[in-house]
């Protein structure tokens, strides 16, 4: 999926996040991995994505930072630790750390909680980046391309049986990010 939305996103971001929602949608309601369980996917109409803003996507330089070491503990996978590698800035919205993943098959992940977190958001937080799932923007020449219209929730946003990385201090941002996948309603509450 990623693969496509890099492709499309070269020539024109805001194919690319259309091409992304609606992948994002059929994989929530087909892919035997889902994190819906089955209350929620019985009246699973699409996920609540705002519409895209060009003045949320970055084109950052990876600024090395000190070293910080994230150890996240999971029901399946024991202690998986995270390295922060470095930040990016984004404009005026702030700075957020990148970790680098040093198990499973490595790579960068990048959560992001901003000011709507709790409210419009998942409270824990979204990801922007996580290239061992191949959950990432690609570069532009040296520059780390981050396009927080792409920010999504975590599994556990869906259902308590996951356990997930959020975002910690160094990822979070005092202003409001209105873009990407917004909060995800349970169905358990509805009613």
């Amino acid at each position: 999926m990623y693969a496509d939305v890099r492709r499309i996103a070269a020539g024109d971001p805001a194919a690319a996040h259309g091409v992304w929602v609606q992948q994002r949608d059929e994989l929530f309601a087909t892919h035997p991995a889902s994190p819906l369980d089955v209350v929620a996917s019985a009246s699973f109409a699409g996920l609540d994505v705002a519409p895209y803003d060009p003045a949320y996507r970055f084109e950052a330089v990876l600024e090395p930072a000190g070293q910080q070491r994230m150890d996240v503990a999971t029901a399946t996978d024991g202690v998986v630790p995270f390295e922060r590698i470095g930040t990016v800035q984004l404009g005026e919205l702030g700075s957020l750390a990148v970790w680098s993943l040093k198990t499973y098959a490595g790579g960068l992940f990048l959560p992001v909680r901003d000011a709507l977190a709790g409210s419009s958001t998942y409270g824990g937080g979204r990801y922007v980046l996580d290239t061992v799932k191949g959950a990432d923007h690609g570069m532009a020449g040296d520059r780390l391309v981050v396009d927080l219209n792409f920010a999504y929730n975590p599994s556990c946003a869906y259902n308590p049986a996951w356990t997930c990385p959020l975002a910690t201090r160094a990822n979070t941002l005092a202003v409001e990010v209105p873009v990407g996948e917004l909060a995800f309603p349970s169905a358990h509450d509805a009613g």
